[in-house]
């Protein structure tokens, strides 16, 4: 933060402790306690509230006594009621067993009958039950056969006219198609009798359909022979950029010759200059004819530089 910023902040906090501290020296406090006494935090409030950082905890133990095992319980005998009273019974008072016990063989024996005699005949009418039952199943399951291949009879029917149908429809749906496509491929015809030497025409005008010879000259041969002429243009131009550079190096070599005054003993040497002078003719003689203005300008100069 910036040096402003960071004074306000310091002055804040100055005020801020400034005022706490007057506030705590303003506010009256409770007088220190006698001797031998100390304050106590008493709870004003309507209700208590236990200040305790830590619940009280009390440990508390018993001890029972030794296991006893617990004894029988004794026979409940109800107390005797009533008075004893005994009766003696001789031989062939109450009954003769051979007398007495036909009446209740003859009941055993006609029950016994009777009941086998019924289970017999549930055993026979059960036969028949299952007899009937297992010619139920076998007319069950003969009908459920023949219901099944009428079913299966019917499904291949109904396949086999669906299969009809489609058939059907798929030859209808093939003739319609091959009509259209006679009466297009006729009005294609038609309408195409008229278009295609127009089309063609157009193309033709258009530059879609052109000579190969005629072509390959246009994009082979002439960009070719451009290049190879630019190519000998650019030749034909450094040539005469040398040419040219020799001969105002030669010129200019000449030019300082001159300038120069010749010595006293050599009345000859400026006899001697057509003759420099005439190298240059002898170089531009093989130059082209269009380097002559330059090569003409050129020769005049030494004379101009001896006078």
């Amino acid at each position: 933060p910036s040096t402003p910023e960071v004074k306000k902040q310091r002055k804040a906090q100055k005020k801020l402790l400034a005022r706490k501290l007057t506030q705590e020296r303003i506010r009256p406090g409770t007088p220190e306690p006698v001797e031998g006494r100390e304050h106590v935090h008493v709870q004003t409030e309507l209700y208590l509230e236990e200040i305790s950082d830590r619940v009280i905890e009390v440990d508390g133990e018993c001890q029972t006594d030794e296991f006893l095992d617990r004894p029988p319980t004794p026979l409940f005998i109800p107390a005797k009621t009533g008075k004893d009273v005994a009766t003696q019974i001789e031989e062939g008072e109450l009954f003769d067993f051979d007398i007495e016990v036909k009446p209740i063989l003859e009941v055993l024996i006609g029950k016994t009958v009777e009941q086998a005699l019924l289970e017999v005949m549930e055993e026979e009418e059960l036969a028949q039950l299952w007899s009937h039952q297992r010619a139920f199943a076998e007319l069950r399951n003969a009908e459920f056969a023949e219901l099944q291949r009428l079913e299966e009879q019917d499904r291949r029917i109904r396949e086999e006219k669906e299969r009809r149908r489609l058939e059907h429809l798929e030859k209808l749906r093939k003739q319609k198609e091959t009509a259209e496509k006679v009466a297009a491929r006729a009005f294609a015809q038609r309408y195409l009798a008229d278009l295609i030497p127009s089309v063609f025409n157009n193309l033709h005008d258009s530059g879609f359909f052109y000579d190969p010879i005629e072509r390959d000259i246009e994009t082979g041969f002439l960009p070719w022979l451009m290049s190879e002429v630019e190519e000998t243009l650019q030749k034909k131009v450094l040539g005469r950029m040398m040419l040219d550079s020799l001969i105002r190096m030669v010129v200019e070599k000449r030019l300082d010759e001159f300038s120069h005054p010749p010595p006293s003993d050599q009345p000859e040497a400026p006899a001697e200059e057509p003759g420099a002078t005439d190298a240059a003719p002898q170089v531009h003689g093989e130059a082209d004819a269009a380097d002559q203005p330059a090569a003409e300008k050129e020769e005049t100069d030494p004379p101009v530089a001896e006078e």
